[in-house]
């Protein structure tokens, strides 16, 4: 073969090899399966994860206190007995394990509203029932503030005007809700010094638009979820004893 015609059969390759290949969209079909009674049930499957249920259900409804009165976060302006009850939870919880690994102690408790995730029905309480409170996996956390951002906090609670739980910690505002007294072990809150406050790792990250506990003198983390608290707490008593009191209040 000649060298023109070697030359002629590279060009004609490299022609061929730019054509534009042809595609065609292929046709995708989907069906809506809905999930409902219709179908019907795998009961290999049933039978393979009935003990572990019936095991799941027992720890869980298994009764551990009782709740003599219906217990929801609507029932109270600025402090509710279930919101009480969460508070003093994690203070009587977590300051025991805070001060021996610290050799101080919590000064006060700061939840929110928001967090109560469910009523306490009157009658037995159980795991479930911490369960329905708290589904989220918040741990508790213990953070120092200094004195201005304890003052940002009373601001906070201030322009809210809502009933986040508190625990260790005395306040009274006027009829527009401007804090006239908070009080913390019996004295008023001052600025030249530190306190030390209990909440969720959601509110320290600036959950609920609680920016204040964010970046801290210090971080304290407890390893304790604040359900498990509950469970732990309920354990341990007999009957559930919590109430609307002071701690919280409008002066008109």
């Amino acid at each position: 073969m000649s060298i023109k015609n070697i030359l002629s059969a590279i060009m004609m390759l490299g022609v061929l090899s730019c054509t534009t290949t042809k595609y065609q969209t292929a046709e995708i079909t989907g069906t809506r399966i809905p999930i409902n009674n219709s179908i019907t049930a795998d009961t290999s499957i049933q039978n393979f994860i009935k003990p572990y249920s019936e095991h799941l259900n027992e720890t869980l409804d298994t009764p551990l206190a009782y709740n003599p009165t219906n217990l929801d976060k609507s029932e109270g302006e600025l402090n509710t007995a279930i919101g009480n009850l969460m508070a003093d939870i994690i203070m009587e919880q977590v300051n025991p394990i805070f001060h021996s690994r610290t050799g101080k102690d919590i000064d006060f408790v700061l939840l929110n509203h928001g967090g109560i995730r469910a009523s306490i029905g009157k009658g037995n309480v159980t795991s479930r029932t911490a369960y329905q409170l708290m589904p989220f996996e918040n741990e508790i956390v213990v953070v120092e503030l200094s004195g201005q951002k304890t003052r940002e906090l009373l601001t906070y609670l201030e322009n809210s005007k809502t009933a986040h739980p508190v625990s260790g910690i005395q306040l009274k505002v006027d009829k527009n809700y401007k804090v006239i007294s908070a009080k913390v072990k019996g004295k008023e809150i001052e600025t030249n010094r530190n306190y030390l406050v209990a909440t969720s790792d959601y509110l320290q990250t600036g959950g609920d638009n609680m920016i204040f506990f964010k970046e801290p003198v210090k971080l304290y983390r407890t390893d304790y979820k604040l359900r498990n608290t509950i469970i732990d707490y309920f354990t341990k008593i007999d009957t559930i004893s919590t109430a609307i009191d002071n701690r919280y209040i409008q002066i008109p």
